[in-house]
């Protein structure tokens, strides 16, 4: 996971730690001082990166993920989403989860499962239990 600085939030928080709750020793967290300096590192022409907005072009299943090796799936603040001018940069590298016209959007936490789940579904969720284990053992012991 690549954090951008300003945060909207301090990933010290008891409350990020919980809501990450057995899975924050999992991530890798990377943090960059600025979106520039994130892209200094990483392309998005070259890195298949794609910005989550409402405005976006595509739906974010149309994208073909699983042809891509690296993808970058770019979110911004709960409350603003991302700024004006990154999304006009990249206009054409931005996908958006469908909506009713009367409806505001899903909180972050939603369309970050959402689009992530799309990308595990078209990888056929390689790395990931396909079949539960849970027959394999008595019910009940």
């Amino acid at each position: 996971m690549h954090l951008i600085h300003p945060l909207g939030f301090d990933i010290s928080e008891k409350s990020v730690k919980r809501a990450g709750l057995d899975y924050w020793d999992k991530v890798e967290i990377e943090e960059h001082e600025s979106f520039e300096n994130f892209l200094e590192t990483y392309s998005p022409k070259e890195k298949n990166m794609f910005f989550v907005t409402t405005k976006g072009k595509q739906v974010y299943s149309q994208p073909k993920y699983q042809e891509m090796d690296e993808i970058f799936l770019v979110f911004g603040k709960e409350t603003k989403g991302l700024p004006e001018e990154i999304l006009q940069k990249y206009i054409g590298q931005t996908i958006r989860i469908p909506m009713r016209p009367t409806l505001r959007s899903l909180n972050l936490a939603n369309s970050v499962n959402i689009v992530i789940y799309e990308v595990f579904r078209q990888k056929s969720f390689a790395g990931l239990e396909e079949i539960s284990n849970y027959f394999e053992t008595s019910v009940g012991e």
